[in-house]
């Protein structure tokens, strides 16, 4: 069984494990494989900007540099908020009870795009809870954090025929307009000088 997560609904507490859902898992999936003339398989390689030197799979990474273009090790950086002060982390999802108190509509829930689904799986079934889920009319709703970092993104529980369903995505903060926001053109007064009709004639 995977870790799990203890939700506490009502004062009482329900463990369950997610295990995510992706379309493999749904759908199953083929590997393509681009093979030479001798069917053997071709590795991916990289060719420098002057083209004169390949680079295998492997040679090429990622380094941080400071401002005088000295390497700087991962473990000396920090975390700061836009007042430059330091940031705590977020403790884990798995690290305690996360207690459900906070809801959305089935509107606001919409306004997110859900890049993961968890199927939630438990050796009890929960009833109480899943009842409770599906009763209902508004969507439980916490701040999901995998593993510890700076930041969190907003998850959802939802029920379907006695599955429960943890979806985890992020605020789509569209600014919408309609035609009572566009500007009024406004009117100088002056007149259009007219257009005088071509004679092709002349040409």
């Amino acid at each position: 069984m995977a870790k799990e997560i203890i939700f506490k609904l009502k004062g009482k507490e329900f463990p369950f494990a997610p295990v995510k859902l992706d379309r493999k898992k749904l759908y199953g999936w083929q590997d393509r494989f681009a093979v030479d003339e001798n069917e053997q398989t071709c590795e991916l390689a990289y060719i420098d900007e002057y083209g004169t030197s390949i680079i295998p799979k492997g040679g090429i990474g990622l380094g941080i540099l400071d401002p005088l273009n000295q390497w700087v090790e991962r473990s000396e950086l920090e975390a700061v908020d836009e007042n430059n002060r330091p940031v705590e982390l977020v403790p884990s999802t798995f690290s305690a009870p996360v207690n459900l108190e906070k809801t959305v509509t089935a509107d606001e829930f919409l306004g997110h795009e859900i890049f993961s689904v968890y199927s939630l799986q438990s050796e009890d079934l929960h009833p109480d809870f899943s009842q409770t889920i599906a009763a209902s009319d508004l969507i439980y709703t916490f701040t999901f954090n995998y593993r510890d970092s700076y930041e969190g993104n907003p998850a959802f529980i939802l029920e379907n025929e006695g599955k429960l369903f943890l979806l985890v995505g992020q605020s789509m903060d569209y600014t919408f307009y309609g035609l009572e926001e566009i500007a009024d053109i406004e009117e100088t007064g002056e007149e259009e000088p007219e257009e005088e009709d071509l004679d092709f004639s002349m040409m």
